[in-house]
Order: structure tokens, then C-alpha cells, then sequence
């Protein structure tokens, strides 16, 4: 095919589809704008920035500021404390929208399940701030869950300072925020599925238990994986307004994170540089472990993503 039969085609699928392309201009402005011009920001992170000279006119040095964050002596608690939270996250926050799904998928009666799923929906639309107060009042020395454990002759416990409390306020906070919103992607993949496949199955004398696994499961087989896939890429990223909101001097050493760090070595710090390389750093091995992913997902015979 040459090259101009192959142009001719191409302008023929523009006329014809216009109407599509003219609807992805606001997308791919997007896009360009503020994902792949911000990139040139990654030049900070081998410099010595600063502000009034510009990019150009700053001092290079190299990887010196990789190098600083490698061999500092918080790269170890940092990276042990953010893998923890990610790995908790892809454990039991990851799988909590799923179970919620196969549940709303088995309930009949339309209007129950829709009241339901506006009821988990809430959640997600509550913002960070107001769902640390609610934690403050709830587990505070004089909260209301002490009261109760009083009366049962326990605690009181120290919910909010406690190491040993901070990683299950994150994931208990995180299912309670996400895991109903997170239900709309696997609820609209169950709605493809052929009712006729369950109806066989019926006749085949197969019970709820059954039809879920060999119905159910297979149809979300491809949505989950793609999603944990994207999940990798956000192994070293947590969440900042979560965490800042529940951290303090007491739980410190379990929720200092990368990115808590980044902002009190950049935000409050002014460090720009070295905070830019950390960030550089999370991503290539995001990209990294988003590739590992799509690789491992081919090898059960996937699709993945690239």
C-alpha cells in the first residue's frame, strides 16, 4: 500500500468521523498541556535550582541529588513505610470493590440495589478533611468508640498516636471512602454479561456459589487485571491528604512516607531539586512495575494494556 492511498484513507476517516475527533480535542489539549509539557520539570532534578536564574542558568550536577536520597537516612524508613501502605492497599483495599460487586450483583430487587449503591456512592464525594475530623472524634481519648470499650473494662486506646493503629486507620479510611465508588467499573462489566449463561447453568443444576465462579469471576477477569496493572504504578505514591491528616509525632515513625517527605523537604524546605529527583525516582519505578505487570498479565493470556 503506498504512501498516498494510505494518506487518502486516513483524511476519508477524518471527514467521516469528525464529529469523534472534534470531541478528543479537549482531551488531548489536556494532555499536552499539563502531562507531557510539565516533563520538561524533570531537568530540576539535575540541577541546583534556582528560582530567579530559570532552568538554563541554574548549575548541573548530575544525579548528586538521586544520590543524596539513596544513601540519606531516611530512604530505608521511607521506602519500608510507603511499600507497607501500598501493599495493605493491593490486599484489602484492592479486592473490597470487587467482593462489593459480585454482592450488589446478586441482589434482585432493582430498587433495593440502587438505594444501596447510592448509599456506598456518598463516601467517595466526602472530603479528606472532613473524614480525618470524623476519625479525630471518633477515636480521640474522649471519643465516642473509647466510651464504648470503657464499658467493657478496655483501653482507653490511643487510636490516633499509636503505631500499631495508623496502617488499619489508612485502610479502614480508605475501603469506607472507595470501595462503593469503586464498584461502578465492575458492576458496568457485569452488566454485559449474557443472562443466558446463567440461565444454562441453572438448568445444569449449578447454585449461586457455581454461577459466580464460572460466570461471574470470568467476566471481571480482564477488568481486574487491568486495573491492578494500573495499580502498580502507584506503589510509591500513597496518599497524601489521608496521611498528612493522620499523622503526627506519636505514629511518625510508621507514616513517614515518600511523599510526606517530599513535601516537608519542598513545600517547607524549598528544596526543589532533590524533592523533584524523589519524584522522578517514584515514577520510573511505576513505569517499571506497570510494565512487569502488563508482561505478567500477557504470560496468562491477557491482553494488558501495551
Amino acid at each position: 500500500m503506498t504512501s498516498a492511498s494510505v494518506h487518502s484513507r486516513f483524511f476519508r476517516a477524518i471527514r467521516k468521523h469528525y464529529v469523534l475527533y472534534l470531541l478528543c480535542i479537549p482531551g488531548i489539549l489536556f494532555f499536552i498541556l499539563f502531562r507531557y509539557l510539565p516533563m520538561w520539570g524533570i531537568l530540576v532534578s539535575f540541577q541546583n535550582y534556582n528560582l530567579w536564574l530559570g532552568f538554563w542558568e541554574s548549575d548541573w550536577v548530575g544525579f548528586a541529588h538521586f544520590t543524596r536520597f539513596f544513601t540519606g537516612p531516611n530512604f530505608n524508613t521511607l521506602m519500608v513505610n510507603t511499600l507497607w501502605l501500598s501493599f495493605l492497599n493491593i490486599a484489602f483495599a484492592f479486592p473490597a470493590p470487587i467482593i462489593l460487586a459480585l454482592l450488589l450483583n446478586e441482589v434482585r430487587r432493582q430498587w433495593f440495589k440502587r438505594s444501596i449503591q447510592t448509599l456506598i456512592y456518598i463516601p467517595h464525594f466526602i472530603s479528606w478533611v472532613i473524614i480525618g475530623s470524623m476519625t479525630f472524634m471518633l477515636l480521640s481519648s474522649g471519643g465516642p468508640v473509647n466510651a464504648i470499650l470503657g464499658n467493657f473494662g478496655i483501653g482507653p486506646i490511643p487510636f490516633l498516636t499509636s503505631v500499631s493503629t495508623f496502617r488499619p486507620m489508612m485502610v479502614v479510611q480508605g475501603i469506607w471512602r472507595g470501595a462503593g465508588f469503586g464498584t461502578i467499573i465492575f458492576l458496568a462489566a457485569l452488566s454485559g454479561v449474557d443472562m443466558e449463561q446463567y440461565e444454562a447453568a441453572i438448568v445444569d443444576g449449578a447454585g449461586r456459589w457455581k454461577q459466580c465462579w464460572h460466570i461471574t469471576l470470568p467476566a471481571l477477569r480482564s477488568v481486574v487485571i487491568l486495573l491492578l496493572i494500573l495499580q502498580m504504578g502507584s506503589v510509591l505514591d500513597t496518599n497524601f491528604d489521608q496521611i498528612i491528616l493522620l499523622s503526627n509525632a506519636g505514629n511518625r515513625t510508621v507514616s513517614d512516607v515518600i511523599e510526606v517527605f517530599v513535601f516537608r523537604e519542598g513545600i517547607v524546605g524549598g528544596n526543589f531539586s532533590f524533592t523533584t529527583a524523589i519524584g522522578l525516582f517514584q515514577s520510573v519505578i511505576g513505569l517499571i512495575l506497570v510494565i512487569i505487570a502488563d508482561r505478567a498479565a500477557k504470560l496468562v493470556g491477557e491482553s494488558g494494556i501495551f
